[in-house]
Formats: C-alpha cells, sequence, structure tokens
C-alpha cells in the first residue's frame, strides 16, 4: 500500500534541518525502492525554504510507516512540529504501473 507522510518543521529550524539532512538522505535511501518519491516542502514566494518534508513509501501497514516516520532522523532531532500520515493511491505517473 502507499502512504504519504507529511511533515510540517517546526518554526526557526533551517538550521536543524541543515545539520541533520545527510543523515535523513542515507535513511531514505537505505528504503530502497520502497520509497517513491520524496523532497520537501517549500515555502511560498521568490526565495523559496524547506518548511517540511513529503514522502510517497510503499509499506504492508499504517503502522509500518509511522514506525519510519518515528526514525528518521529529522524527527529524532527535533525537525518537525507534526506529521501526517495518509493512505494514498497513485493515478499517474512514469512509476506508476499501467491499469488495465
Amino acid at each position: 500500500m502507499l502512504f504519504m507522510i507529511i511533515a510540517h518543521d517546526k518554526p526557526n529550524s533551517t538550521a536543524i534541518r541543515m545539520t541533520t539532512r545527510p543523515a535523513h538522505l542515507e535513511y531514505l535511501a537505505s528504503a530502497g525502492d520502497r520509497i517513491k518519491v520524496a523532497g520537501p516542502i517549500l515555502s511560498p514566494g521568490e526565495d523559496p525554504k524547506p518548511i517540511g518534508s513529503m514522502i510517497i513509501i510503499d509499506a504492508a501497514s499504517e503502522g509500518a510507516v509511522q514506525l519510519f516516520a518515528e526514525n528518521d532522523p529529522y524527527a529524532s532531532a527535533g525537525l518537525f512540529e507534526n506529521v501526517e500520515i495518509r493512505h494514498w493511491k497513485a493515478a499517474l505517473g512514469d512509476w506508476v504501473p499501467a491499469q488495465g
């Protein structure tokens, strides 16, 4: 099943994000092809800054996704103000299997 992790950074936490980013990226890479897409949520305006994260992950259960999110180095460093986990269904995209 596909799930979406939406995590919003705490205010004024850019330093935590930048310091922890290499460990976060390594953690995501360790999940292999279970991560379908991931990246920062950006602030509006002409000079966007990271203000959160969005990850689409393939997992057996919501509990497995919760555990994955809790073990993310960003979460361990206290970066996030809140985290949402939602079921998600892929409809279009190069990596989405053809519907037949």
